[in-house]
Formats: C-alpha cells, sequence, structure tokens
C-alpha cells in the first residue's frame, strides 16, 4: 500500500510538475509523463511479468488518422470527427506521436468532486424541494444524466412517487470488477430493474455518497419526503467514473485507464442510451479541475462541444474557490507584485504566472533575515527544456523547486511560468515564503493552483490578489453550461438534534465559496446560478451503513427504512448541488422543447433568471445571467410570457392538482379565508374560463372536464399576493 501510494503521489503531481523528458510536443504534460514513468518501469528489473500498461486518450489526426490506427493495430473506442478516444499502450506513445499523421496525444487526470471547500457542508432545510414546479412539467420522456461517484442505485428516492417504477434505466460503473463479458472500456453496466437492483450500489459506495446525493437534486420522486428533486418523472441513466476519492480501488497498472478522455466515454454512454431510446437528454457534471494554459483540455473540450447539440446538453459545476485570493495582477508600469505562498494541508504550493513579456521571477523566504532567489525568463528559457529543476538554499532553508517555461496555448504571444515548490513541513508553516513578478514592461497575471496567496506583516507591501479566475475546467469549455451557487439557509438540527449556526450568507445571493470569471481563453463565466448551499437531498444506505466515524454522518438530517435498510436525507453545500438543479430544471425545459440547444438555453437565462447582484452589466463573471428561474423560463421557452393578464410567478401559497376525472384542485391554506378568480387561458392566449371562488373552502376544485386534454395556464387573481400567480397544468 505504501508503494501504490507514492506511485500516486507522483502521478497526481504529474498534473502540476512539468516532465523534464525530451518528448514530441505533441503529447500533453500527463502524457508525457505516463511515457516517462512507464520507461522508468521497464528498464527496471523484475523477474514477474508485468501486464503492459495502457492510456485512455484523445488523439486527434490529419487525413488518414483511420490508416494510423489500423498500422498500430489500434481500435478507437469512440470518434469525433478527427478526434478519437484510444486506449494506447504507454511503450507506443513515442512512435506513434513520430508519425505525422498523428497532430496530437491527449489526457489529464480525472477530476474531484467539488463539494464545498471551505467547510460549509451543514445541514438545513432544503433551498430547492421540487414542490414549487408547475404540475405539468416532470422531466417526462427525458433522460436526465448524472456522470459522478458515490451511487445508492437502490434508493426509495430513484423509484417513482408511487414506488411503483424503478426509473433508472442504464448505469455504467466504470470501477466495476465484474468485467467478463464487458464489452466497455473499463468496468461494465447494468441495464434493467433486476440487474440494477442487484448490483445495488457503485464499487466506491461505501466511500462516498456524491452521486446520490446529486441525483436526488436532479430527479429524486422525494419517496413521500419534502425532498423532491427538479425533475421526478425523468428517466435516469448514470455513470460512476473515477475521482481522486477513490482511487484507491483501482490497481497502479491501470491507473492511466482513468483519464478525462474517460470521462468524455461516460458522456458519450449517457448520450448514446438517450438515441437508442429518442428522448432528449441533459446530463449534470458535479467534478472539475483546476484550468491550465498548457492545453491539456484542447481536445476535450473539443470532443465535448461535438458532443452536445440539439436535445443534448451538459452543464458543469463552476468550482468552489470564489471565497479565496486566486487571482493577481500586475499592469504594465508597476514595478512589482506578489504574494505570500502557504499550503495548511500540504508541504507543496505551485501557482502559474502568464505575463505579454519577459519579466524576473523573485522568491523569498523570510528566517531570521529575508533571503531572495531571482531568475528571468529569458535566463529560464536558457534551461532544458525551458525547466528549471533543483533545491535551492534560502534563509537556511531547503526548497526543491521546478519552475517551467512555455507559450500559452490560448495566446502564443504570452509567457507561461509554472512554479512549484516544496516545505520541509506543511508549506511556510514555520517560515514566510512570497513570490513575486519583477518588472516595469509586462504585465503579469498570478494564477493560484495549489496552497493559498496570502499576507504577512514581514512584507507589509505584498497584499495584491483577488477573489477571481477560479472556474474549473470543464465548465470553463464554451459549449459547457456553467453553474455557479446561490445561497438561503443558514442553520440547521440534525439527526441528533443537535443545532448548527454557520452563515455563508443568504438571501439568495451568489455564495462566497462560488467559483468566478472569467475563464484562461477570457469567457464569461459562470452561466447562471442555482442554490447550492445547505441542500437536503438522498443519501446512501451504503454509505451509512459502512460509516464507524459518526462524524462522517454529521450531515444527516433524517432517516428512513425500507426494506431492511436504513436510508439517509443529508444536506451538502457546494457547486456540485447547484449544477444538478440546473440540470433538472433544463430537463424540464426540454420536456417543453425538446431540440433546445445550449445557445438558445443560454438566451432563457438571458430573458428570465433573476438578477442577483445591482449591477448593470449581464451576463458578468460572478453571477452568469443571474439565478435560474425555472417557471419563468418555461413560460418563455413555451411563449406564454407574452399573454396579457399572465402572472410571471406562481402563488407562493398555493398548489395544484389535476383529478383523473379533470377536475383542479387548488391546495391552499389561504382558500378558507380568501375568495379568487381563477382563468384558464390556452398556451396560444385565448381565455377559455373564468369563475370566481368563493371564501370557506379547503382546497377548492373547479371543473375542466369541458375542455380537451392539453397544456393549460392557470392564472388566479386574489387580494392576498400570496395566492395570486400562474401554473402550467396539463389537462
Amino acid at each position: 500500500m505504501k508503494q501504490f501510494r507514492v506511485l500516486l503521489a507522483v502521478l497526481l503531481l504529474s498534473l502540476f510538475r512539468p516532465s523534464v523528458f525530451a518528448a514530441d510536443r505533441k503529447l500533453s504534460p500527463y502524457v508525457r509523463q505516463a511515457v516517462r514513468m512507464s520507461s522508468r518501469v521497464r528498464s527496471a528489473k523484475s523477474a514477474v511479468p508485468r501486464r503492459r500498461q495502457e492510456l485512455c486518450a484523445f488523439v486527434k489526426t490529419a487525413s488518414g488518422g483511420a490508416d494510423v490506427f489500423s498500422e498500430y493495430a489500434l481500435k478507437p473506442l469512440a470518434e469525433f470527427g478527427d478526434i478519437s478516444i484510444v486506449s494506447l499502450p504507454v511503450a507506443l506513445i513515442p512512435r506513434l506521436s513520430a508519425d505525422d499523421r498523428v497532430l496530437r496525444i491527449e489526457a489529464s487526470r480525472s477530476a474531484h468532486v467539488l463539494l464545498d471547500t471551505v467547510g460549509i457542508q451543514i445541514n438545513a432545510l432544503p433551498a430547492y424541494a421540487g414542490t414549487d414546479l408547475p404540475q405539468a412539467f416532470t422531466g417526462e420522456g427525458v433522460v436526465m444524466g448524472i456522470q459522478d461517484v458515490g451511487f445508492d442505485l437502490t434508493h426509495p428516492n430513484f423509484f417513482s412517487s408511487s414506488g411503483d417504477e424503478y426509473r433508472i434505466k442504464a448505469f455504467w460503473d466504470q470501477l466495476s470488477t465484474d468485467t467478463i463479458g464487458s464489452s466497455l472500456y473499463v468496468g461494465a453496466d447494468y441495464e434493467g430493474d433486476s440487474e440494477l437492483l442487484s448490483y445495488a450500489r457503485s464499487r466506491d459506495n461505501h466511500l462516498i455518497t456524491h452521486g446520490t446525493h446529486t441525483l436526488g437534486i436532479a430527479a429524486g420522486s422525494g419517496a413521500g419526503t419534502p425532498y423532491r428533486g427538479i425533475a421526478p418523472d425523468a428517466d435516469i441513466c448514470l455513470v460512476n467514473n473515477a475521482v481522486t476519492t477513490d482511487v484507491v480501488l483501482i490497481d497502479s497498472l491501470d491507473l492511466y485507464k482513468y483519464t478525462s478522455a474517460t470521462d468524455a466515454l461516460g458522456f458519450k454512454y449517457i448520450f448514446d442510451y438517450a438515441d437508442r431510446v429518442g428522448k432528449p437528454c441533459v446530463i449534470s457534471f458535479s467534478e472539475g479541475s483546476h484550468q491550465d494554459f498548457r492545453g491539456d483540455d484542447q481536445l476535450y473540450f473539443e470532443t465535448l462541444s461535438r458532443l452536445a447539440g440539439p436535445g443534448r446538453i451538459i452543464v458543469s459545476s463552476a468550482g468552489n474557490n470564489g471565497y479565496y485570493t486566486t487571482y493577481i495582477e500586475k499592469p504594465a508600469g508597476d514595478a512589482t507584485a506578489g504574494t505570500f505562498l502557504r499550503n495548511y494541508d500540504e508541504n507543496y504550493v505551485f501557482t502559474t504566472l502568464c505575463s505579454s513579456g519577459p519579466f524576473t521571477l523573485r522568491i523569498t523566504s523570510y528566517g531570521d533575515t529575508p533571503e531572495a532567489f531571482s531568475i528571468t525568463t529569458d535566463e529560464l528559457c536558457l534551461q532544458p527544456d525551458s525547466n528549471l529543476i533543483d533545491t535551492i538554499t534560502l534563509a537556511s532553508r531547503r526548497y526543491p523547486v521546478d519552475i517551467y517555461c512555455y507559450r500559452s496555448c490560448y495566446n502564443p504571444d504570452d509567457i507561461i511560468v509554472e512554479f512549484y515548490a516544496e516545505d520541509e513541513g506543511k508549506f511556510a508553516a514555520s517560515q514566510p515564503f512570497s513570490i513575486e513578478a519583477v518588472g516595469a514592461e509586462a504585465r503579469v497575471e498570478f494564477f493560484n493552483i495549489y496552497g493559498r496567496f496570502t499576507t504577512n506583516a514581514r512584507n507589509s507591501e505584498l497584499t495584491d490578489g483577488e477573489c477571481t479566475h477560479s472556474i474549473n475546467s470543464p465548465s470553463a469549455c464554451e459549449d459547457v453550461i456553467c453553474v455557479g451557487s446561490t445561497t438561503y439557509r443558514t442553520g440547521f438540527v440534525n439527526y441528533r438534534d443537535e443545532y448548527v449556526d454557520q452563515n455563508w450568507d443568504t438571501g439568495g445571493r451568489r455564495g462566497r465559496f462560488s467559483s468566478v470569471g472569467p475563464t484562461h481563453q477570457g469567457l464569461v463565466k459562470p452561466d447562471v446560478l442555482a442554490p447550492g448551499a445547505n441542500v437536503i437531498s438522498s443519501m446512501s444506505s451504503y454509505f451509512i451503513e459502512a460509516a464507524t466515524d459518526a462524524g462522517k454522518l454529521r450531515f444527516l438530517v433524517e432517516t428512513m427504512e425500507r426494506g431492511g435498510r436504513v436510508y439517509g436525507w443529508e444536506a451538502q453545500s457546494g457547486t456540485s448541488m447547484s449544477s444538478p438543479a440546473v440540470g433538472g430544471a433544463i430537463a424540464l425545459w426540454l420536456q417543453a422543447r425538446p431540440t433546445l440547444t445550449r445557445d438558445e438555453i443560454i438566451d432563457v437565462f438571458a430573458h428570465t433568471c433573476r438578477r442577483t447582484s445591482d449591477t448593470d452589466v449581464w451576463p458578468n463573471n460572478t453571477d452568469g445571467w443571474g439565478e435560474i428561474d425555472v417557471y419563468r423560463g418555461l413560460l418563455y421557452i413555451l411563449g406564454i410570457d407574452a399573454i396579457d393578464g399572465i402572472s410571471l410567478s406562481q402563488p407562493e401559497k398555493a398548489r395544484f392538482r389535476v383529478t383523473g376525472e379533470g377536475n383542479l384542485v387548488i391546495l391552499s391554506d389561504l382558500a378558507r379565508d380568501n375568495d379568487f378568480t381563477l382563468s384558464v387561458y390556452s398556451v396560444g392566449g385565448q381565455k377559455l374560463l373564468t369563475t370566481h371562488v368563493g371564501r370557506g373552502h379547503d382546497n377548492p376544485e373547479v371543473s375542466l372536464a369541458s375542455l380537451p386534454r392539453g397544456l393549460y395556464v392557470v392564472q388566479i387573481g386574489s387580494s392576498d399576493p400570496r395566492l395570486s400567480g400562474s401554473t402550467i397544468i396539463r389537462r
């Protein structure tokens, strides 16, 4: 296990420590790292034969790409025009990259889940309970896809509201060891009630319950509780991928099989299922990783753009780094700018700098007397592979450093410097450490990757920084809808009757933890916000069963027993929770218009989102277009918002149900004490019925038996504003 952890640490650092391997620049850094490590393993003597190591990668080819693969006895796992996803024997990659028909080979490490990183995973009342949505739209006829980790397939939340129908239709567990007879690249898939319920849970479900929670937000039926999801009648298709939490379950020789390319196969699996059953589909992805300037995700983004289209939508979490100082700008003309670096958890820091021209990088360690080391970008470019790897002693402290210089994949005129350093313990815990860009000629930007930008009294001038530029990948992709978080609730009582008071803003404003733009490419992100703080949804029974530490259940709100198992409902926070809320909303919109595109959905946001700040600039890099309004979006899509006399919001204190006999039931405690006028409109705007309902009735009924089956708009007018508003019903 210790040897495995050492290997894993090296693999994870390969994301951030550029390789010194003099490889073809067609290879992304992670691919080069895989080749270098594989070469070391092959050169080591071993009496035990090793099976060959393979890497799942994107390969972009010129014309004749199909011939390339056949000549090397390779079979693409998926093809998207000139981009293919291929399982490559790592030992073959140097030869393949030397072929003129191969333009690029790319992969990056799998992502991490986007629970809030500042510890606001607390219990509270649900921000999204699915109970305020129109009766006519429930996601029926739409596939709700989730790619995540930690699924309990048996949770009652994933049956219909009546409990009669099981709604999960297909599931690919990429971590499954049940691979005999499987046609999939890794793991195995399961379809049909019997197979799915027998398999019962993803392989990693004892470690994490994240996917059980996000799926409940998007499409849970509620199982008789108040915690219903947004699209409770949508069909469900799932992929359980690999993230940093569950790599302990993967054989070290198979780690390179789990990459961003494998995630792309997961998206394709869900869309392929939707194509097979002839239904529109939206996928929510609550995972992510840092952006970079190396181009690790260029082919990934191109692939996602080709996967998306009419009736094929991808939404993804923005990230949870909005609370931290993550960006510094030194304008041209300023002599210097910088920050102190600190890591409260690990012994390393990692920072990327982007410059319009040459500058000097200066690092300083603050012992009894500060001592600095400086290197210019010109000097750095003279190093082998433009890469300085050394151990530098400053103020009696030794710092292994790795400093790499290259041109930006977005703008080749920009110089990129990646700075990585290690300390003896948690970085800069006992001896402060700073980084600066020096030189008035160039504009220099700092991007925090690992560790923290902070301040220290040892140099009071280093106070630069702002909380921007923190959007995660793949949300930074233009064709992926990027979702940030709003906040409402501030406290809760958990299942142990303990009250926790924790306020991370309220009132529907953007949560302080929610990541903000722009992207490295300069795109305005996020696109939209949705509640993501203190959201209650389903919790895995298998996670509860495996929890030997009571602290792991601190966020459990309540339990229910079904079939001898104890199922839970817990609160979690982060943009992980916001993405499935938007995914569920889009499922309702796809029910209304199955061919919606990403651009059309952005247009819906532009016309219907609730503005969440006082700015006049929309969209913007903190709030996007504002908070999603599911109902108003439906009105806009159906063209109902322009009908004279129709409210743009639903009644605050009334719900609606249509009986089998065609009666409209108004469920409201206010009906007994208030009379009101009820009008029914066609979706084309024609008023079909108006009636006065007198006070004194509990849950009054109005007959719609004279109307043919179809969609209608109901408008209520009352002296009590809580009873006034419109809704869409299906007769």
